[in-house]
């Protein structure tokens, strides 16, 4: 996905008080202006990475949570460019703490779990944001 998306994920994210960026590697310009809309913007990532200057940072891996804290209960939990693997137990974070699960694929996959889609478009620019429908995954859905 292309960083200048950015701003199209944050102009459907930004309503929100407080969010979670999952996996945020060196692309932090969601978060940034996450934070420049007034939002209480955490993230984690699998190693340490820099992050804007307003952002909470945390290395974690998603996948090994057992007992989400203080830091996990946020409004809505986002993951860019997510690859499959990760679908089902981000979802079952934002599940476990109430909280939406959005996110963007690699481009090529699909999702791994039941998805509501929504494109999100500016002129040229277009990016397909996929929330994660409330209590379901495929595996319990059939």
């Amino acid at each position: 996905m292309d960083r200048t998306t950015d701003p199209l994920i944050v102009r459907r994210l930004r309503d929100a008080d407080r969010l979670l960026e999952v996996g945020i590697g060196d692309r932090t310009g969601v978060a940034a202006g996450l934070v420049a809309a007034g939002a209480d913007v955490r993230a984690t990532d699998v190693v340490p990475v820099s992050v804007p200057d307003g952002v909470r940072f945390r290395v974690e891996d998603v996948t090994a949570i057992e007992t989400p804290d203080a830091f996990h209960r946020v409004d809505v939990i986002y993951a860019l460019n997510s690859p499959p693997d990760l679908h089902r137990p981000v979802h079952e974070l934002a599940r476990n703490v109430g909280a939406e699960f959005r996110f963007t694929t690699l481009g090529f996959d699909e999702p791994a779990i039941p998805v509501a889609r929504e494109t999100l478009t500016d002129g040229e620019q277009r990016v397909t944001l996929y929330t994660a429908e409330p209590g379901r995954s495929r595996r319990n859905s059939r």
